[in-house]
């Protein structure tokens, strides 16, 4: 058995943190003191890791397709015509939509 004495602000603070995690004290205290003592993330944070790997990689194809819709603007500046415009702008929607969904999935796992 432990016991793990604590001032009234630190309680404070502990009690906070579990109340954002929806958790009682004692039980958001003993899985990060364990998640602490084996090294070993919480579960809820590789749940957000995979989230945010996601997030980085739409932000990444997001940003190539940014590339590639302004040089295909800059080709129709210069009087050329691309058939691969409505391909990038279809690219570029979707991506938009994949950001706002992986968006609203961060929304409903943040406390």
């Amino acid at each position: 058995m432990l016991y793990v004495l604590f001032s009234e602000d630190e309680h404070a603070a502990v009690s906070r943190a579990a109340e954002r995690e929806r958790l009682a004290t004692a039980a958001w205290a003993a899985l990060t003191l364990l998640a602490a003592a084996s090294g070993t993330p919480r579960a809820e944070h590789n749940e957000m890791r995979e989230v945010l790997q996601a997030v980085m990689q739409a932000r990444g194809q997001a940003q190539r397709i940014g590339v590639n819709l302004n040089q295909a603007v800059a080709a129709l500046n210069s009087g050329e015509v691309s058939s691969t415009i409505q391909w990038y702008a279809r690219a570029a929607a979707q991506t938009v939509r994949k950001l706002d969904d992986l968006a609203e999935e961060l929304r409903r796992r943040l406390p």
